[in-house]
């Protein structure tokens, strides 16, 4: 059974501070990536599926809600996991992606209105679906070559993956030939073992003094990834196929008739794959094949939905690693009861006052919980700062019988309270008005959900945790210098670290200091020295990386980079955010001009150079510093390459989110207001003040068809 880990962070996405978000993505990185290689290269996975998923999912949700603080390894952009020595590699040519997930049917009606959103559907227009249960297996790829089958491969990584041909070939449901098929067809699929089949293994296993398998999806996974093919055709894998990759030709015009030509094919297609129109058919028959999991023979963990017009497919194209096309409904995740003993506050880098619920201890969803997010004041109290009662606010008080939740989220919530059970003696939890770190008053702002502290930089969790994300792996990214060495260094009464600049006169105070860092506990010569010369390396510093490392509040990863681009030297980045102090005027009409950067994230920014103690915090730190310029990325051959364009009015033809795509993949940068730096103005019927505008300035316009003639095939 895996050996799940209950140690996750306790505060929910809702409440996360921008510093927690960092920390929390760095740690989700981790775990994640640890996961996929004991899952897919190693067959021994230390996470149950249950978990995986939450915390796939809470990775997703924190960044959807802090877009701009997306790692560069982000597990949203990883697939599968490496490949496993004593395999040949096989590149897929087509990469091999996963699937986006839903865990309720809010998510599967999003999903649908964003397909019809991109696609410029109405609610009205037809638009079907196929549905189908999501086989708990190991990916596979057959390729076949005028019918016969060349080589089969694992997912891997999604770009390339293990040569397991020899083993392929024993499969039964795995056809060696073909009649009728196009002249190269990759057929790709889930291999699989059946439960009665699994049973019967095991005893076997046993028999042989050999350790039992976990579940199917391990025995499949290891059957398939043998070195010797003997041991792989003594077990019984089976093989459903459910999607292709490279075609000379195509298999049909839908999803399903691309199915029924598999089928007709030789392979074995699920026979619980159904025609849906619309969400309320897809949730029907989820119900359907939920209602029928236990007598299927086999595992599933939830439905898999994918456009059936492969016209429409090829439109919505593809994201990072998942195609825009099709998502995983999985089954929902577990509740249990168990008593709150105590609520305790954390603080953030914003200065945000995080609750968190102190459980006994109870396993939900495979994983032993002890501690589970409140949100905030108002879903504790049950009621607002006015006093009215609030969605969701549960008067939740120490002592009380509570029900956890897990799906969704990996951090457990605290989903409902037994008011039957409650004690006599529990009183409702006053949530506090100064900071637990540092007494200094907590105060909630009009319209604002959370409490934070006033404190600053006196509060030292604010301190600390800015310092942790200052050099944090997409900031400067110091070796040597993570989360625990800044702590270290925060508290040391000789060689403090309480401000970025301080790192970068480390050396030179511990050359002055009687006691070196090479002689304290868990130092030495060498560790010391490699300190020193990574931070050395970190002097000279891009600008994005250095907007970023700043931590102000509501500037993430790719708000640094679409400043860093848009300004292209920290001068002239600080003249803008200087001469923008006022909110108005062309320093700050050009701020907001940049596509991505919003009035809250511009006056956060703004704001936070204004405050005299940040500004002589930064400019000490620059001071120390050679920041360099960023140019952006231009498309080669792109017309449009480094022009700043503004789509306006209705476009026809195309939607709103398809053109804004196509031009920045050609190099431009898209923004959402004219102004004198706007090169272009795409506009389309009911084009309002922005075309007035534009004419006003004399900029050059054109209509969609302008727009399509001049990128072209580009």
């Amino acid at each position: 059974m895996p050996n799940d880990t209950a140690s996750f962070d306790t505060v929910s996405v809702d409440s996360l501070t921008e510093r927690q978000a960092k920390a929390e993505l760095a740690r989700l990185a981790e775990l994640l990536s640890d996961a996929n290689r004991a899952y897919h290269t190693e067959d021994q996975p230390d996470l149950s599926d249950a978990t995986y998923d939450l915390l796939k999912r809470r990775n997703a949700e924190i960044e959807a809600r802090f877009p701009d603080l997306k790692r560069d390894d982000s597990p949203s952009d990883a697939v599968g996991g490496p490949v496993a020595e004593g395999f040949s590699k096989i590149a897929h040519e087509q990469r091999m992606l996963s699937l986006g997930n839903a865990f309720d049917t809010n998510d599967v009606v999003e999903f649908d209105a964003r397909i019809r959103k991109y696609l410029g559907l109405s609610a009205e227009d037809e638009l079907d679906y196929t549905a189908e249960p999501k086989i708990d297996g190991l990916s596979l790829s057959l390729r076949y070559e005028q019918g016969k089958l060349i080589y089969a491969a694992t997912r891997g990584d999604g770009q390339i993956g293990e040569n397991v041909t020899a083993n392929a070939r024993t499969i039964n449901d795995i056809p060696q030939t073909l009649d009728g098929a196009p002249d190269v067809l990759e057929v790709r699929g889930e291999v699989y073992m059946s439960h009665a089949d699994f049973a019967a293994l095991n005893v076997a296993q046993e028999e042989r003094g050999q350790k039992p398998f976990a579940n199917p999806r391990n025995a499949a996974a290891g059957s398939l990834r043998q070195l010797d093919s003997e041991i792989t055709k003594s077990r019984p894998l089976r093989f459903f196929a459910y999607a292709w990759g490279i075609l000379s030709s195509p298999l049909a015009e839908t999803q399903k008739g691309a199915l029924d030509r598999l089928k007709a094919l030789g392979f074995c297609t699920n026979p619980m794959t159904a025609l849906c129109n619309g969400p309320d058919a897809l949730i029907a028959h989820y119900k359907k094949i939920e209602e029928e999991r236990a007598t299927l023979g086999y595992d599933i963990d939830g439905v898999v939905y994918k456009v059936d017009d492969l016209s429409y497919q090829r439109r919505l194209g593809m994201r990072s690693t998942t195609p825009r096309w099709a998502i995983a409904h999985k089954f929902a995740a577990e509740l249990a009861w168990t008593w709150l003993e105590a609520i305790d506050i954390q603080v953030g880098r914003t200065g945000a006052l995080s609750p968190v619920a102190r459980l006994t201890p109870v396993t939900v969803g495979g994983v032993v919980v002890s501690n589970a997010t409140l949100h905030n004041e108002d879903y504790i109290a049950g009621r607002d700062a006015k006093g009215q009662s609030i969605r969701d606010g549960k008067d939740i008080r120490e002592g009380d019988f509570v029900q956890i939740y897990r799906a969704g989220d990996v951090i457990p919530k605290v989903a409902d309270v037994d008011l039957e059970k409650r004690p006599a003696t529990a009183k409702p939890y006053l949530f506090p008005k100064a900071c637990p770190e540092c007494a200094s008053d907590a105060v909630r702002e009009p319209g604002d959900a959370v409490r934070r502290c006033v404190g600053g930089l006196i509060c030292p969790a604010q301190a600390v945790e800015k310092m942790k994300h200052f050099v944090s792996r997409a900031a400067f990214d110091i070796d040597g210098l993570g989360a625990k060495q800044v702590e270290m260094f925060y508290d040391d009464a000789d060689l403090p670290i309480r401000e970025p600049a301080d790192i970068f006169t480390l050396r030179n105070r511990d050359a002055a200091n009687l006691t070196k860092l090479k002689n304290r506990l868990g130092w030495g010569e060498k560790s010391a020295e490699n300190l020193f010369d990574a931070i050395d390396e970190r002097r000279a510093i891009p600008l994005n990386r250095l907007i970023f490392a700043l931590g102000i509040r509501h500037v993430g990863e790719s708000a640094a980079q679409l400043l860093a681009v848009n300004y292209g030297n920290w001068d002239a980045f600080l003249h803008a955010v200087e001469n923008a102090s006022s909110l108005e005027g062309p320093e700050w009409d050009g701020l907001l001009a940049i596509d991505g950067v919003g009035a809250v994230m511009a006056r956060s920014l703004v704001e936070s150079f204004a405050q005299e103690a940040e500004r002589a915090s930064i400019d000490r730190l620059v001071g120390h510093l050679t920041v360099e310029d960023v140019k952006a990325n231009v498309a080669a051959d792109s017309p449009v390459a480094g022009k700043t364009v503004v789509f306006t009015g209705t476009l026809e033809k195309m939607t709103r989110s398809e053109a804004k795509a196509r031009a920045e993949a050609l190099g431009a940068k898209v923004s959402g207001s004219v102004s004198a730096k706007t090169d272009l103005v795409v506009a389309g019927p009911g084009a309002g003040s922005k075309a007035k505008k534009a004419a006003d300035l004399g900029l050059e316009m054109i209509d969609e068809d302008g727009w399509i003639a001049l990128i072209g095939s580009a």
